[in-house]
């Protein structure tokens, strides 16, 4: 994660794609909307120089505090770690990478590369939406609550030992906004100036229409970078050396496709901020790629991979029984998150005419039995999921209350009545996979919306055969899929399971060339422009928009104006649970499952602080090798 704070976009099972970044950087404001950065931070007094930001109450460590609770201040230094990308963003991918840069939507990027940038703020993993001094070494608020100031540091220098001055921030702002990956960009062109009065000062002013979330992405959410490095060079080509960075460590050795390594700068200039202070611990982090993920498992077995995260069950249960974990070489673990759970789910097309109508949708979504997968694929490892706010306060309970039918009756006419009453809960099944009566209501559903059932087949109002393909880019969740097909097959539904490779399911979801696809929403925990990006009208068509069901209602985008314009954390959970009522009504998605745990292999060479993260593990950041483990090459033994 840039600058540190956790978030979880890890996947809950095998095949999903993830489809929210590491912060909450996207497009879209509605011209007239009070939008929550000018009237944000209320507890900010303007023009004072701060230690940290934070968009609702106060923030957990003060101006004088020696580091996270979360670290260990003296882990020692050394060894290695030898890992897979779990969590990615922008243009990144698990299984393979074309080019080192991170931050374009050009090629595939490199794992990690956010380890070599430094950013003005740095995140907290044991609060929400809360960022501390890091390059720069205070932020200050004006007057017209749109400016925002950032001091920086007279030690924060690049890694060749040149300082980093305001006019390389400017440079990084304005390239990233003009040349970068979209959802980094969308958000950044909610800024109006960027200037440098001087060396260490950085001035960026917001459109009154900007969000919260641009705030965030300014401080926390773009690399810093050298200016002088990029000169001459093109920004969105593809880049095949380490560009010039100033974070916690630099690229090292790497193949593209195939490895990159990261070496830790010794004594850099940020090691003792009490926002570094205990972390980045390992001389070295590796990232490998795999294209199979039986291969990758054979090499944590081999001890080539040092640390995995499992997220399929079956593996879990079944796999992690070899020598070395019955002999405790290899450690198991599962340890709580906090996180909020993100949503997975099928998400329908419904670009497509046939699941434009949601009784359509909602007697596809019937024969999906969460019961029977999860106990016959699953070990029943996991929770039912129905919405995008698991493990929150914003998921939808019982009837709208007074404040929610206020923001709902006004689009009474265009939303269905089950936005009015309790919100949809998927049925339960006894786990046998005997559904008939869930098949008999689906068949009934689809009569309603003018289905017709000939030779045994069901046929659209159109004519055509009901068909479904699931799309995806790995033969690991092929049978949950199964499961679900089998189902829908039963009565008369054409459905199929496709399996392609990374490049074309990319192009294909890029391209909404799909008609179902798992994949996975986090919800932001604050007002972000972000969730414009998932379910907003403009991002509907947009290609590679994270809009991928195809969302457009005016009822979600007068919602989405709210979430984005909360003026209190109030305001900011009704509107949410209103969204929420609204996407369960209308069945875009069928939801799948969560699990607040996370499932954590290693080779016992490390070490970690006594207290954990609550969001994330922080393996990379706040682990530690043993120094019993560490030989005489200085790396992990």
């Amino acid at each position: 994660m840039m600058g540190g704070a956790s978030r979880r976009d890890f996947l809950k099972a095998t095949g999903a794609t993830a489809v929210a970044p590491f912060l909450p950087t996207f497009a879209g404001a509605l011209a007239g909307v009070p939008l929550l950065a000018r009237e944000a931070f209320a507890q900010v007094a303007a023009e004072t120089p701060l230690h940290g930001i934070s968009p609702f109450g106060e923030l957990k460590y003060g101006p004088d505090f020696a580091h996270f609770d979360y670290v260990d201040p003296a882990a020692p230094k050394g060894g290695r770690i030898v890992t897979q990308l779990a969590q990615w963003s922008l243009n990144q991918a698990p299984d393979t990478f074309d080019t080192l840069n991170a931050y374009v939507l050009r090629g595939t990027g490199a794992a990690g590369m956010d380890l070599t940038f430094a950013t003005l703020l740095a995140g907290s993993a044991d609060e929400m939406g809360a960022y501390y001094a890091y390059a720069a070494e205070t932020v200050t608020l004006g007057e017209d609550r749109l400016t925002w100031r950032f001091r920086l540091r007279p030690q924060a220098v690049f890694h060749d030992g040149t300082p980093i001055t305001a006019d390389d921030v400017v440079f990084s702002l304005e390239t990233l906004r003009d040349e970068g990956h979209a959802n980094l960009a969308s958000t950044l062109r909610q800024i109006e100036a960027i200037e440098a009065p001087d060396d260490r000062t950085i001035s960026v002013r917001l459109s009154p229409l900007a969000g919260i979330s641009t705030v965030f992405t300014v401080a926390a959410g773009c690399p810093i970078m050298s200016r002088a490095w990029w000169e001459g060079r093109t920004f969105d080509a593809t880049l095949s050396e380490g560009p010039l960075g100033s974070g916690p460590y630099k690229v090292g050795r790497f193949n593209l496709g195939t490895f990159i390594e990261f070496d830790r700068i010794v004594d850099g200039w940020a090691a003792d901020l009490p926002v570094m202070r205990g972390r980045f611990n390992f001389d070295r982090i590796r990232y490998d790629y795999f294209r199979d993920r039986n291969a990758s498992f054979e090499a944590f077995k081999a001890g080539i991979i040092l640390f995995r995260e499992e997220f399929t069950s079956r593996n879990w249960a079944n796999d992690y029984n070899f020598p070395a974990i019955r002999d405790g070489r290899v450690k198991t673990d599962e340890v709580p998150d906090e996180t909020p759970s993100a949503g997975q789910a099928w998400f329908f097309n419904t670009r497509r005419p046939k699941f434009s109508d949601a009784r359509v949708r909602k007697a596809i979504a019937l024969l999906f039995d969460f019961e029977w997968t999860n106990k016959n694929i699953m070990f029943n490892s996991f929770e039912r999921s129905m919405s995008f706010y698991e493990m929150t306060e914003h998921k939808a309970q019982g009837r709208p209350d007074a404040e929610e039918l206020a923001l709902l009756e006004p689009f009474r006419e265009s939303l269905p009545e089950a936005v009015f009453a309790e919100p949809f809960v998927p049925p339960v099944s006894d786990g046998s996979g005997r559904i008939r009566e869930r098949q008999r209501d689906a068949i009934a559903m689809l009569e309603t919306a003018g289905c017709t059932r000939q030779g045994g087949k069901i046929v659209l109002p159109s004519g055509e055969p009901l068909t479904i393909e699931f799309l995806n880019n790995s033969q690991t969740f092929e049978p949950h899929h199964n499961a679900f097909i089998r189902n829908l097959q039963q009565i008369g539904i054409d459905a199929s399971y496709r399996l392609v490779d990374a490049s074309q399911y990319s192009l294909r979801t890029r391209q909404f060339d799909f008609d179902m696809i798992v994949a996975r929403h986090s919800m932001a925990p604050y007002p972000s422009r972000g969730i414009r990006q998932s379910f907003g009208s403009e991002s509907a068509n947009a290609p590679g928009s994270l809009n991928m069901a195809g969302v457009a209602h005016p009822a979600v985008d007068a919602l989405l104006d709210r979430i984005v314009a909360a003026k209190s954390w109030e305001e900011f959970r009704t509107a949410n649970r209103a969204l929420d009522r609204i996407l369960r009504a209308e069945h875009y998605y069928v939801f799948q499952w969560y699990k607040p745990t996370r499932w954590l292999a290693y080779w016992d060479h490390y070490d970690r602080p006594p207290v954990a993260q609550r969001f994330g593990i922080g393996v990379l950041d706040t682990w530690w090798t043993r120094p019993d483990r560490i030989d005489a090459t200085g790396m992990t033994g």
